[in-house]
């Protein structure tokens, strides 16, 4: 009941709403964004994604009708572009969810999806399975796994290109 009076008064331009809005999600948003971008960004860059998020509900409160899923999927949405920027690539097991209300179901759905591309990585061969589980499930850069493995950087982005085919292939028939 209180979130739906801070973000009524939020849409009134609030800014005291927001700031007690910001104290009671403040932590959640960060985890979110946390669990996204890993270990391949700073503290410094968490904060800067929560705020964006923050901002967002700012300006866009008018169309929030479900708080937490709306904080929840921006806070994602947002790491996930910090992280396009860094990396140049979206982490393998994930999709943008829009702004949008995002129903339960959407997220079992999501989380199905997020096992079975798990599933598929880990049923790959071993120098693949372990690029693959590197570079998107631990958020390694490609110079770094390519130390590791005693590859070219070259060719662990081939690895990259081939598998994700490979995959889109399996999961395609799979997920429909």
């Amino acid at each position: 009941m209180l979130d739906i009076l801070l973000l009524g008064a939020i849409r009134r331009k609030s800014e005291s709403a927001l700031e007690q809005l910001m104290d009671k999600y403040t932590a959640y948003v960060c985890v979110v964004v946390r669990n996204t971008i890993g270990e391949s960004m700073t503290r410094e860059d968490i904060e800067e994604t929560a705020s964006d998020v923050f901002f967002a509900l700012w300006e866009n409160a008018d169309r929030v009708e479900k708080l937490k899923p709306w904080l929840g999927a921006t806070a994602r949405n947002k790491a996930l572009n910090k992280l396009r920027k860094v990396n140049n690539e979206l982490p393998l097991e994930t999709e943008n969810i829009s702004d949008s209300n995002i129903e339960l179901e959407d997220l079992f759905i999501l989380d199905y999806e997020e096992n079975a591309v798990r599933a598929e990585v880990l049923q790959l061969d071993s120098p693949d399975r372990e690029i693959f589980t590197q570079y998107y499930f631990e958020s390694q850069t490609v110079a770094t796994i390519a130390e590791r493995v005693g590859m070219s950087e070259s060719a662990i982005k081939q690895r990259l290109v081939r598998g994700r085919k490979k995959l889109k292939v399996v999961l395609t028939k799979s997920l429909g």
